[in-house]
C-alpha cells in the first residue's frame, strides 16, 4: 500500500485499503485477549495517515502473537473453551479464526490493491500479475 492510496474504497463509503489494513491489525490484539494472550496495539483513535506505520504495527503484532503462543499455550491449553461471543470455543479454533479473519479482508485487500493499480502480493501463492494463473 502506499500513503496516497490508502482511501482506496471499492465505492464511497465502503472499508478503504487503510481500514482494513489498520482493522486486521487491531482485531489480532482482539482475537489474542479472548483467549488469554497480552497483545497490544499502540493507541490510535483512526487508521494511521502512513502505510509503513500499519505494516510495522501489524508485524510488531503478529511477531508478539506468535511470542505469546509460544509462552503461554499448551496443546492441552489449545482444547480448553473460552467465551467467544458468548459460545463456548476451544481456543484453538479462535485463533483460527484470526487466519479466517484475516483471509476475508485480505481478499477485499487484493480487490482495493488493483483497483489502485498497486502490486498485488502472492499471499497463497502466485497472484495472476506474477504469472499465477
Amino acid at each position: 500500500m502506499t500513503d496516497d492510496k490508502l482511501d482506496q474504497a471499492i465505492v464511497e463509503g465502503h472499508s478503504t485499503l487503510g481500514w482494513l489494513g489498520w482493522h486486521i491489525t487491531t482485531s489480532t490484539a482482539f482475537f489474542a485477549e479472548l483467549v488469554g494472550l497480552d497483545v497490544t496495539v499502540p493507541t490510535q483513535d483512526s487508521v494511521p495517515k502512513e502505510a509503513a506505520v500499519i505494516a510495522q504495527t501489524y508485524k510488531e503484532v503478529s511477531e508478539k502473537l506468535i511470542q505469546e503462543i509460544k509462552q503461554k499455550l499448551s496443546d492441552e491449553k489449545m482444547m480448553e473453551e473460552v467465551d467467544q461471543f458468548g459460545r463456548q470455543t476451544p481456543r484453538g479454533a479462535v485463533l483460527r479464526d484470526v487466519i479466517h479473519h484475516q483471509t476475508h479482508h485480505r481478499g477485499q485487500m487484493t480487490v482495493l490493491l488493483r483497483q489502485a493499480g498497486l502490486h498485488v502480493p502472492g499471499v497463497m501463492g502466485p497472484t495472476k500479475e506474477q504469472g499465477g494463473y
